[in-house]
């Protein structure tokens, strides 16, 4: 993966970057996905933000190099902290868990007034990315599942909106864990990856069972079985050990 050529999951994220827009790529690492979209002539300003002094460093060498330090700006800061109010229209955060990328989000939510559109990539927990644009007030307004390299990705898109809306033809439990617009599509990755989380909730169940009996066990048995359930609907599953 380069400048050039990026890997599937960070191209299907450009592909949510609306043309021309100002860009922050949170958490860019190399700078790969805002120098591509630069060189592409996709956006008109973008800015790679990172924490660690390592990867902002590697960024900065990358921009350079190509020559886009008069489009791309690589600054240094925890998150939103790189961005000021106006400087960016469209967001991307990709790589991170859900659950730091929903924190991102709401340790920097005053950032985001001129925002028209996030673009999320989470590895695990796609449901407190949802959760949080649900809070805010985002409509998601379309996802995608990948698999690359023996990995399954999710991709979310989202903009100012009626937050539920995606919601409304699904049911809305299931809607907000397996995502609204995969649940209606059920591609090859998505039933892959539902089939392993059910098989390690099946896993966790058994542990639980062999664990010396409390209230807090038999509610996390309760969880794990009411996750079971709504996945084998899912998967249209027609029998059910744990009904």
């Amino acid at each position: 993966m380069n400048t050039d050529k990026l890997s599937v999951r960070l191209e299907t994220v450009a592909k949510y970057v609306p043309f021309g827009a100002r860009v922050a790529d949170i958490g860019s690492d190399h700078a790969y996905l805002p120098s591509y979209l630069a060189k592409n002539g996709r956006i008109s300003f973008g800015i790679a933000g990172e924490v660690a002094k390592g990867p902002f460093q590697s960024a900065e060498k990358n921009v350079m190099a190509e020559g886009l330090s008069d489009i791309i700006s690589v600054r240094m800061g925890d998150g939103l902290e790189v961005i000021q109010p106006g400087d960016a229209d469209c967001i991307t955060i990709a790589g991170m868990g859900g659950s730091l990328i929903a924190d991102i989000l709401d340790k920097g939510k005053e950032k985001l007034a001129t925002v028209r559109r996030l673009v999320l990539q989470p590895n695990i927990n796609a449901i407190a990315i949802r959760q949080w644009l649900i809070d805010n007030e985002w409509e998601l307004i379309s996802e995608e599942i990948i698999e690359e390299d023996n990995k399954i990705y999710e991709i979310l898109a989202a903009e100012k909106g009626d937050a539920l809306k995606p919601y409304r033809d699904v049911p809305f439990e299931t809607g907000i864990l397996v995502g609204p617009f995969l649940l209606q599509r059920k591609e090859a990755p998505f039933t892959k990856k539902w089939l392993l989380e059910k098989k390690n909730w099946k896993r966790i169940y058994e542990q639980l069972e062999s664990a010396a009996p409390s209230a807090e066990t038999e509610e996390k048995k309760q969880e794990v079985v009411k996750k079971i359930n709504l996945i084998e609907e899912v998967l249209d599953n027609e029998e059910s050990e744990w009904s």
